[in-house]
C-alpha cells in the first residue's frame, strides 16, 4: 500500500536548491508504490518557473534540476528510510499544485525516472 508525506518530514514548504536557481518546494512524497520495475517512490515538487510560454527555466535546465533533486534530495531520504529500497525514483516538477493522478491542461508538468542502483540515481527512459 502506498503512503504519502505532504511537504516532507518538516511540514513546511522550504525552498530546495537546484542548479537553475528556480524556487522549488516539495509538494509530496509517495512511498511504496508499485512501478513498472518494482517498488517506486515519487517526489513531487512545485516549480512555478517551468510554466509554458512564460516560464524562465528551459527544459534542459529543468532536466538538470530533476537530476539534482534525485541525487541531492531523494537519495538522502531513501538512505534514511527503513524497509525495502525502491527500484525506481520518479521526480516530477509542476508549475502549480495538481493532485496526484489528475491532469490539468493548463498545468506544466515534467517527469523524470531514475533507477535506484547501488545507492545512486541512474536516469532511465520513462
Amino acid at each position: 500500500m502506498a503512503g504519502t508525506d505532504q511537504n516532507d518530514e518538516t511540514g513546511d514548504a522550504a525552498l530546495i536548491p537546484v542548479p537553475s536557481g528556480q524556487a522549488v518546494t516539495l509538494m509530496e512524497t509517495i512511498w511504496n508504490e508499485r512501478g513498472p520495475g518494482g517498488l517506486a517512490i515519487r517526489f513531487r515538487f512545485l516549480a512555478p518557473a517551468i510554466t509554458k510560454g512564460t516560464g524562465t527555466v528551459t527544459s534542459d535546465q529543468a532536466e538538470a534540476d530533476m537530476q539534482a533533486l534525485c541525487h541531492d534530495y531523494a537519495l538522502k531520504r531513501i538512505g534514511d528510510a527503513t524497509g525495502p529500497k525502491p527500484a525506481q525514483i520518479i521526480i516530477s516538477l509542476s508549475d502549480r499544485p495538481v493532485p496526484f493522478g489528475e491532469t490539468r491542461p493548463e498545468a506544466t508538468q515534467l517527469f523524470d525516472s531514475f533507477t535506484y542502483t547501488d545507492g545512486d540515481c541512474v536516469w532511465s527512459l520513462f
